[in-house]
């Protein structure tokens, strides 16, 4: 374990050193973890950890205001964002090369943020448990009830946060301001089928855009749920499959030691979600 200091971070404005703690284990090709909106001590990565160490460098920073790193007491809506600028200066800060975005839950949103919004800088994400839409009203009781009864004082200024989230978006809102379908990086989605923090149609609308498969009750049930068209939701897929295919192997490659270990390391990222 050890701690950087940045000379800023969106999450903390106004400040400077912001101190980022992060947990440093491996070598080889690097592999970021970001945390979900609980932190990382709910949902550790240990098993993980120990299956991809011998060949990876596994690092896992705490995002400002959580762990070690330096606290603060407010979270604007537009946290996702900030926290992806600052997860980049931390990139940049450990001069870690293209590594993989591996994110949970609100970590899993700051992932796909930076595939679209700096491509080059990462080899691909692994997201667990993201989030597509804004507005969910199904779990805004989830919410209030930890705002009730917080467990640690940051989980009630996210969930307050959350719930502001909510209750400022529309119906078919979405956290990537409708470019998700742009993405140029490969993906992996890890998705629970029973999640209760997912919307109706919010799983089908990740498996049509990221997976490129054609989802329950077809595309319309998912444009509909989404508030878009069905034939912009069927370009969009169209358009995500076409580079999926084409660039997860190259993307993949850059990061094996050699091109013909390719598929291997594919599998061997499959067997560690797994674990």
């Amino acid at each position: 374990m050890a701690d950087l200091l940045l000379d800023s971070s969106p999450l903390a404005p106004g400040r400077s050193p912001v101190r980022i703690h992060y947990r440093d284990a491996g070598d080889g090709p690097p592999i970021v973890i970001l945390h979900g909106g609980w932190g990382y001590g709910a949902y550790p990565f240990d098993h993980q950890i120990a299956a991809l160490a011998p060949r990876h460098r596994i690092v896992i920073p705490d995002r400002t205001g959580y762990g070690r790193s330096e606290p603060i007491d407010t979270l604007a809506t537009t946290f996702h964002q900030s926290a992806a600028e600052e997860t980049l200066a931390v990139i940049d800060a450990l001069h870690l090369d293209r590594p993989v975005l591996w994110g949970h839950s609100d970590g899993a949103i700051v992932a796909l943020l930076i595939g679209l919004q700096a491509p080059d800088r990462i080899a691909g994400t692994i997201v667990e448990a993201t989030h597509y839409l804004r507005h969910k009203p199904a779990s805004r009781s989830f919410f209030e009830a930890i705002v009730a009864k917080p467990r640690a004082p940051f989980l009630d200024v996210h969930s307050r946060t959350w719930m502001r989230i909510v209750d400022e978006s529309a119906p078919g809102d979405d956290f990537y301001g409708g470019r998700l379908s742009e993405l140029r990086v490969p993906v992996l989605l890890v998705h629970g089928g029973r999640d209760p923090r997912t919307e109706p149609g919010e799983f089908e609308a990740l498996k049509a855009c990221l997976l490129g498969e054609g989802p329950e009750g077809g595309y319309a049930a998912v444009a509909s749920a989404l508030g878009t068209s069905e034939g912009a939701l069927k370009v969009a897929v169209h358009r995500l499959r076409r580079r999926f295919q084409t660039e997860l192997k190259r993307d993949i490659g850059e990061t094996a030691a050699d091109p013909a270990d390719v598929d291997d390391e594919i599998r061997y990222l499959i067997r560690a979600l797994n674990a």
